[in-house]
């Protein structure tokens, strides 16, 4: 696995925006073969005060990383399913990945802190985009199960894709502010992800082949980019490559 730490670049404003780092590994990197996309961020404002609450993240990935040729999300998971009944709502075979998210909550003069689950599943094609689904279920303080869409669009060069997300808006505890998530942590991929067919009438569990690398690797490396959109009106982007395997490695 190779870990990447991001370079930052804050929108200016008046008052003070909130900074944001992001982290992405593939997992493994063998140009050619499938992989698992993890990626993380954290978002921090000056003098350790909570950042406002996110509610939109557009995350641009590398051209001619395929999700429709990966064997990922075989099936799909209704929306209105995952929040009703959980996981056990949807087939395992829409599962694309797992994380996990950080929230804090200012509550008088302390600061509330909850992690919570993260799943990620693929939902219906929608006006011809492939659209994705998060499940997020928080433990305490606050017990909650929250879902949030994704869609995923062209974009411009060098990038091939943008995963886009709107946060909705996340309750606290009664008559307390809203919620701010400053830690999340998710994978797209077949790690630690099985799927079930049946050959001659039995039922066998397998990975799928996962998010194929290019044959060749980008000059400079694969590269990633964030956009975070706050309630306060404010954004912060952020960017970062995954250096190119070498050549021995590649060939692993």
């Amino acid at each position: 696995m190779l870990a990447v730490i991001a370079a930052t670049l804050s929108a200016g404003s008046a008052h003070a925006a909130p900074h944001a780092t992001l982290g992405v590994t593939l997992t493994p990197e063998k140009l050619g073969a499938g992989t698992t996309i993890g990626f993380g961020f954290t978002i921090t404002m000056p003098h350790g005060t909570i950042p406002p609450p996110l509610r939109g993240i557009d995350l641009r990935y590398p051209a001619n990383i395929g999700l429709i040729t990966s064997g990922l999300g075989i099936a799909t998971c209704e929306p209105a399913a995952l929040e009703r009944l959980g996981p056990s709502g949807c087939s395992p075979d829409s599962l694309l990945g797992f994380g996990s998210a950080r929230v804090e909550i200012p509550f008088l003069e302390d600061t509330l802190e909850e992690i919570g689950e993260v799943t990620t599943w693929m939902a219906p094609i929608h006006n011809g985009h492939l659209n994705l689904v998060f499940l997020a279920e928080g433990k305490t303080p606050v017990s909650a199960s929250l879902i949030f869409p994704g869609i995923i669009t062209a974009a411009r060069f060098p990038f091939g894709g943008s995963l886009q997300t709107n946060i909705p808006v996340i309750p606290s505890v009664p008559e307390g502010p809203d919620a701010s998530v400053v830690q999340m942590t998710s994978t797209i991929g077949p790690r630690h992800v099985l799927y079930y067919t049946y050959v001659h009438g039995k039922r066998i569990t397998y990975q799928p082949n996962g998010l194929r690398l290019p044959d060749t690797c980008p000059h400079g490396g694969f590269p990633f980019a964030a956009t975070f959109t706050f309630l306060d009106g404010s954004h912060t982007r952020t960017k970062t490559r995954v250096a190119c395997p070498s050549a021995r490695h590649s060939r692993r």
